[in-house]
């Protein structure tokens, strides 16, 4: 009888250490086996650190400031409290587009005949001064540029063929020769050359950092400073260029539908073509490959 209750006491003391309460047999068992998990993960520290640390090499991001971009876009409840960054851009680009639609057809960017086209130029300026702005000053707005898809971005530039439409213009006498031939041309370049761009990408990421792909968003965005340039000169402004376009001016690309070019498009495909190069410059300085998901 005394080891009997030798036995009693010992028990009830060690339950009471363990766990305080009747469950003292489980609490052990899982403080056991917690024990036991907690090993299993040190032995596949090393592992798990050194994939963590290769994930990082890759996208040249933490996953912190995934985290902190996350919680800068959560609007509510929404895929647990976050909107996904294309989300975003695509519900801003359909604001913009609505707005330069809206001014469009108000006649907000109509000027009178010999008046510079100030509209147009702010309509030009203005979205791309935000962009510029937002890169600088915004570290989530940027980890999202430096983490957009080139292969995308690059692809998107294939719609400028149809600048092949300036041609047709011309001969309607709408567009001056001035304007459509230099604007049509170098859009149909850009655009015909997009898909050999998103090959290369796609063959190797390395590509973005080739001197073949900087050259061709230079040239990219030098086509739009050549057409705007043209179309100012083509304006009206200048009476003796207006006398050899045959008093055909540009006044028609600030009114609908074509005001969508210079105040929506050109805009745009600046923006991504800035992209390219931001990603470019970045990938050149660190020599890391760029994350194509």
């Amino acid at each position: 009888m005394f080891n009997d209750a030798a036995r009693q006491q010992a028990f009830e003391s060690f339950s009471q250490d363990v766990c305080g309460n009747a469950f003292g047999r489980r609490c052990e068992f899982l403080e056991t086996a917690a024990a036991e998990e907690k090993i299993a993960d040190d032995e596949q520290g090393p592992a798990i650190a050194k994939n963590v640390q290769r994930m990082r090499h890759r996208t040249g991001r933490t996953p912190r400031r995934k985290a902190s971009f996350r919680d800068l876009i959560s609007t509510g409840h929404r895929h647990n409290g976050t909107v996904p960054h294309s989300s975003l851009a695509i519900y801003a680009l359909a604001l913009w587009f609505g707005l330069v639609f809206f001014l469009g057809a108000q006649g907000a960017f109509v000027t009178n005949p010999g008046s510079p086209p100030l509209p147009i130029f702010l309509g030009l300026a203005i979205p791309l001064s935000l962009f510029l702005a937002a890169y600088f000053g915004s570290s989530p707005f940027r980890d999202f540029i430096l983490g957009a898809d080139l292969r995308f971005v690059a692809a998107m530039q294939a719609w400028r063929w149809a600048g092949g439409q300036f041609f047709w213009l011309y001969a309607w006498s709408v567009l001056p020769g001035l304007f459509a031939f230099p604007a049509g041309f170098g859009d149909m370049a850009i655009g015909f050359s997009a898909p050999w761009i998103v090959l290369g990408l796609a063959r190797n990421p390395l590509f973005a950092a080739s001197r073949r792909f900087v050259i061709w968003n230079i040239l990219g965005i030098v086509d739009f400073v050549v057409a705007v340039s043209m179309g100012v000169l083509s304006s009206g402004l200048f009476h003796g260029i207006n006398g050899l376009n045959g008093n055909v001016t540009t006044s028609a690309m600030n009114r609908l539908p074509l005001v969508i070019i210079p105040a929506f498009a050109v805009p745009l495909f600046t923006m991504l073509h800035l992209t390219a190069l931001f990603q470019a410059r970045r990938l050149a300085r660190s020599g890391k490959s760029i994350s194509l998901r």
